[in-house]
Order: structure tokens, then C-alpha cells, then sequence
């Protein structure tokens, strides 16, 4: 008995150093399918979607869903320091229980005797040294010190874990949030290049992309490393860190497939980096292994009747598509470079992929805004031209 006590607390322990190193020290996807952070989201996502889904009003919805990110990662640390505690609690039992307790627990079948283990336990690996159980061998005593060791750690992992996750969060999230004014909330394709149709807008563009190539190596970097980030949802309605990588990947493959000229060429690298990120995480998350990767075949985010919408804004930003069959069938073959994964993506973290083309609002700043700009431009343009008649007639 006591040996198989020894083989679980080593098994128990051993599995919690692995998986915390996987998950907070190594930066590399992490690997194996038995993982105590992998079987934790397994258990704990599905059923917390679903009694999310349960909600019909749609911002209590996405409340209960903004919830699971935070709460997850209390609930992780709180499973990896119980299983800590038992697993120790099984050597000192491995022991023999050797402590004497001054509360004078009679045994029943051993188990007062490990409940006294859990009690030591838990009172070591949360350094608090009540002191009220003594030890009475030399092993317990090197065991008791290490475990206050591991707690130790534990804590100064924890205090280091939280800031990198926040930092990382907010760091997505601003350029999340600078998409609003640039393609729209939800953010789309057609409005982005509408929004960029301005003398000088494709520089601005260009530009655009390039931070977005470096957005999506940092989210390749930081959600691979912390998974966890990927539950965290954005502060605002309408928008996600998904939906606004797929919108930059619907970009880039209207400009792959349409236009040639500099924006192409910025299109083309943040296209390959983004969709790195894109599959990558669907790795994380082995959402090709699942019913969700099935569920793909035959859903369309481009039927005919938002094509051609989306025709009719490209063609008011000169863009043309609808007229050249060539590039109409590139998009088509760029478009499947990406979105089977994007939409396994969106269909296992219950966050939407936006449209290819905006829904009409009946109140859009940004189209109230451009109004008022053009309008002042022809009240200021209509003034000079006034002006210059009356200097001309003066002369």
C-alpha cells in the first residue's frame, strides 16, 4: 500500500512539474495529448460554451464567455496546487504518516493518518508552518523542506505568470482596438480598402499591414506560448483578436488577387505570417483532429449575393474583381489557404468570422464624418473659387 502510494505521489507531482513548465516556462507549443492543462480545457470549455450558448441575449452571452479566460486560469492554478498537495500528502503517507498530531486523531483504516498527510501538506506547500504537527523522522523533515520549497516557487511563478499574460493581452488588444476606425466593428475586407480609397490611402495601407505582419509574429509567439490568451475576449462588442486576423487575411488575398503594385507585395508577407498564426494555434487547440475541422466542408463566407456587393465597393476604390475571371478564381484558391482553419478556429472558440462585406447601419460615424468632411471641403472649395472671380473682376 504504501508503495503504490510512493508510485502515485511521484506520478502526481512529476505530471504537475511537467505540465507547469510546459505551460509557463517553456516558449514552445506544448506537447503530448495528457497533459493536466490540455484535459483541464477539454473538461472544463465545452461545457462552460455550452451553458454559455444557453443565454438569448446577446451581450449576457459574451459576458459569460469573457468570464471563462480569467476564471480558467484561477481554477488552473488552484488545480495544479491540489494536486501538489495530494501528491505530497501520498509520500509523507508512503512514510508511514510519521507525525505526531497534537489533535489526537484516532486511525480508522489509515485515513485519519492521511488526512493528517493532506493537512501537512497543505500547510507546508502554502508556507504557513502552524507548527501544531511534528515531525518524528529525518525523512519527513527533508520532505516537509522541500515542499516549502516547491511552494515557494510555485507562488513566485505565479506572480510572474500574471503580468506576462496581461501584458501580452494588452498589447493585442490595441491594435485589435485601432482596427475600429480603419475597417469597421466587425471589421471587414471591403470596408478596409473602402476606408483606404484616398489619394495617399495606399501608403497608409502599406503600412498598415506591416504593423499588422508584426502583430500577427507577436501572436504566434505569445498565444502559442500561453494558450490561455486565445479564451481571453476583446473589452468591446463586435470584436475579437480572431476576427480581425481574418480580416486582415481577407485583405491580403483581395490584394494578392487583384491589385499589383506595392500593397501586393506588403499583402503577400503579412498574408503568409498571419495565416501561420492562424494554423498554428489550430494545432494548439487540435481543432483539425476534431468535429469542428469536418464541419467545415461546404460553409461558403463568400456566397454570390455578398460577392457581389463586394464587387460594387471595389469598384468604388478602383478595385476590379467581378470583370476578371483570373482573379476572381486566385481568390478563390487564396481563400482556401486559410479559412478552413480560421472557421475550425471560430467554431471551437465560439468567437465570429466577420463578413467579406459590412452590414448597412443606420448610423455609421464614419460615413456621417466623411460626409461632413466633404461637405466643408466644397464649401471651402466653392469659397476660394469665389474669391478668385472677385480678385479677377477687381483687376
Amino acid at each position: 500500500m504504501h508503495v503504490l502510494a510512493l508510485i502515485a505521489g511521484v506520478l502526481c507531482c512529476s505530471a504537475v512539474f511537467v505540465d507547469t513548465f510546459q505551460t509557463i516556462i517553456l516558449p514552445r507549443r506544448p506537447r503530448g495529448r495528457f497533459r493536466i492543462t490540455r484535459m483541464f480545457f477539454i473538461a472544463t470549455w465545452r461545457p462552460w460554451a455550452a451553458f454559455a450558448s444557453r443565454a438569448k441575449d446577446a451581450k449576457a452571452r459574451e459576458q459569460i464567455y469573457s468570464a471563462y479566460g480569467p476564471l480558467s486560469l484561477i481554477l488552473l492554478l488552484f488545480l495544479w496546487a491540489m494536486l501538489l498537495v495530494f501528491g505530497f500528502g501520498l509520500f509523507y503517507y508512503a512514510l508511514g504518516s510519521p507525525f505526531t498530531d497534537v489533535m489526537g486523531v484516532q486511525s480508522v483504516f489509515g485515513l485519519s493518518e492521511f488526512r493528517t498527510d493532506l493537512y501537512v501538506s497543505g500547510t507546508t506547500l502554502f508556507t504557513l508552518g502552524l507548527g501544531d504537527v511534528v515531525p518524528h523522522s529525518l525523512a519527513a523533515r527533508v520532505l516537509i523542506i522541500c515542499e516549502a520549497g516547491v511552494g515557494l516557487g510555485f507562488v513566485a511563478l505565479v506572480i510572474g505568470y500574471l503580468p506576462v499574460l496581461y501584458q501580452a493581452f494588452s498589447r493585442r488588444e490595441v491594435s485589435v482596438a485601432l482596427l475600429d476606425a480603419r475597417a469597421g466593428s466587425p471589421p471587414t475586407a471591403a470596408e478596409l480598402l473602402e476606408r483606404h480609397g484616398f489619394e495617399g490611402g495606399e501608403e497608409a495601407l502599406i503600412e498598415l499591414l506591416a504593423e499588422w505582419e508584426r502583430w500577427s509574429a507577436e501572436i504566434l509567439e505569445s498565444h502559442i506560448s500561453y494558450p490561455i490568451l486565445c479564451y481571453y475576449r476583446s473589452q468591446h462588442d463586435n470584436q475579437s483578436w480572431l476576427a480581425s486576423l481574418v480580416a486582415i487575411l481577407d485583405t491580403c488575398a483581395l490584394l494578392i488577387s487583384v491589385v499589383e503594385g506595392p500593397a501586393s507585395r506588403q499583402a503577400q508577407l503579412t498574408f503568409v505570417m498571419a495565416r501561420h498564426a492562424v494554423i498554428d494555434l489550430g494545432l494548439v487547440f487540435h481543432v483539425q483532429e476534431q468535429r469542428v475541422w469536418a464541419a467545415q466542408e461546404g460553409k461558403d463566407r463568400l456566397p454570390e449575393r455578398d460577392f457581389d456587393r463586394l464587387c460594387g465597393m471595389l469598384g468604388e476604390v478602383r478595385l476590379r474583381l467581378c470583370g476578371d475571371k483570373a482573379s476572381a478564381e486566385r481568390l478563390k484558391t487564396i481563400r482556401a489557404l486559410y479559412e478552413r482553419h480560421a472557421g475550425a478556429l471560430s467554431d471551437y472558440l465560439r468567437m465570429p468570422l466577420p463578413a467579406w462585406v459590412p452590414e448597412k447601419k443606420e448610423k455609421d460615424q464614419w460615413r456621417l464624418l466623411t460626409k461632413m468632411r466633404t461637405e466643408a471641403e466644397a464649401v471651402r472649395g466653392l469659397a476660394e473659387r469665389s474669391g478668385s472671380v472677385l480678385l479677377h473682376e477687381e483687376h
